[in-house]
């Protein structure tokens, strides 16, 4: 994985989108005929967020991916298609009930996916000193995130994914948004969002592109689009410099 990818730009992402729109098409075919598959299934990205997952996955081609949170597979699905599509990496996913293993694509699992049913808080910890992509989609209350921040951030060199947060244009107080939130600010990491609370601008240049290149068809239905990005660094903290002096998102 590229050292020198450590922040997540709307040019950057509006490259990739260019760059990958045949793949990104086909993926998102495959994706809607999942759905299709499951009905019943709770799909967690929306479209924006998970096109730029797989767009980062693509980009990065991690060897070894985390991802904290899956529920029904629909996040899951999503990295081990760009994975898939990269020709190597693995993934091993951690939640506390097993559904998506019955969900997720035994043609996308097979040689490539881990499942680990539990507290992260126990299982994530010989995981994640090499880790390469870390995904995070579990619980959203601030203690959970503080652990995160305080327990596994300090100790990791990769790029993160954390959904939920921009919901709204802040986050709510008390919540794991505000957290990683303030964590940003005090070490001065740049994060990227195509929200559409926070970042308008992203979020409306972005559907310009996708109509632009024909991938603008609906997978799932929900536009909010709260997924943050962003490139740490280990042993970075709130007491050290992470990434320059910009802190908002990139527009």
């Amino acid at each position: 994985m590229e050292r020198t990818a450590h922040q997540v730009t709307l040019d950057l992402v509006r490259s990739l989108y260019r760059e990958h729109a045949e793949a990104l098409r086909a993926a998102k075919d495959a994706q809607h005929a999942h759905r299709r598959a499951h009905p019943a299934m709770k799909t967690q990205l929306d479209d924006v967020e998970a096109e730029i997952t797989y767009l980062l996955l693509r980009r990065l081609r991690p060897e070894k991916v985390v991802e904290i949170g899956s529920l029904h597979g629909w996040s899951t699905s999503w990295i081990l298609r760009a994975l898939a599509d990269n020709g190597a990496g693995k993934l091993t996913t951690i939640d506390l009930i097993g559904n998506a293993t019955k969900t997720v694509p035994h043609a996308l699992a097979t040689g490539r996916w881990e499942f680990r049913q539990g507290d992260a808080r126990t299982l994530a910890v010989d995981l994640l000193s090499d880790v390469n992509y870390l995904f995070i989609d579990a619980d959203h209350g601030a203690r959970f995130a503080r652990w995160y921040l305080s327990e596994v951030f300090p100790k990791i060199d990769a790029a993160v994914s954390v959904h939920d947060v921009f919901h709204r244009a802040t986050p709510l107080p008390f919540t794991e948004g505000s957290e990683v939130v303030r964590w940003l600010e005090k070490t001065r990491t740049p994060y990227f969002t195509a929200a559409r609370a926070r970042a308008k601008h992203a979020y409306a240049r972005l559907n310009e592109l996708r109509r632009e290149l024909g991938v603008d068809s609906t997978v799932h239905t929900g536009r909010d689009n709260p997924m943050i990005y962003f490139r740490i660094h280990r042993s970075v903290d709130a007491r050290r410099t992470a990434g320059g002096p910009e802190v908002a998102p990139f527009r």
